[in-house]
């Protein structure tokens, strides 16, 4: 069995976040609109793509100084997206509020017409509620465990000697 190196750690990961967020639009594509926690739970995949294929990059060029700190920002960056999915995933499960803009009760229209203005106007997708289990688990929970997984294979890339 060939031994983990930070080359094939930085392509795993890169491989990951970018087969997630690849998934994540192409349920988008089908119909499956993000509510704006998903669409922030996004963000860390985005940054840890182009660190991860930084890393990659130094390690390829035997550049092995910097992937220490290269490796110490994925896992802060993918702990922060576990954090999001947690809060995201607690918030479907009713454990906390979520954001006043994509949960809770919706407002009633006064009359007729301030409901029409409303449905012209306004295109909510609720926070708090599921609108896709993949294996009977929402997106939230899959983005928790794949962020966990990435912030314990990034901080395993720490102990590493990349001098090897």
């Amino acid at each position: 069995m060939q031994s983990l190196t930070p080359l094939r750690i930085a392509l795993a990961i890169l491989i990951i976040a970018a087969g997630s967020i690849a998934g994540a639009w192409i349920f988008q594509a089908l119909g499956y609109a993000p509510c704006e926690l998903c669409l922030k739970q996004r963000l860390p995949y985005y940054g840890g793509i182009v660190l991860a294929a930084v890393a990659a990059c130094l390690s390829l060029r035997g550049r092995t100084r910097f992937l220490p700190a290269a490796f110490a920002g994925l896992a802060v960056i993918f702990a922060a997206g576990a954090a999001l999915g947690v809060y995201h995933s607690g918030v479907e499960w009713g454990f906390w509020p979520g954001p006043s803009d994509c949960t809770g009760a919706l407002d009633r229209a006064g009359s007729v017409n301030d409901f029409l203005k409303q449905l012209q106007s306004v295109k909510v997708v609720r926070c708090d509620v599921v609108s896709l289990r993949v294996f009977g688990l929402s997106l939230a929970v899959w983005n928790a465990a794949i962020s966990i997984f990435l912030t314990g294979l990034s901080a395993f890339a720490l102990t590493l000697n990349p001098r090897r």
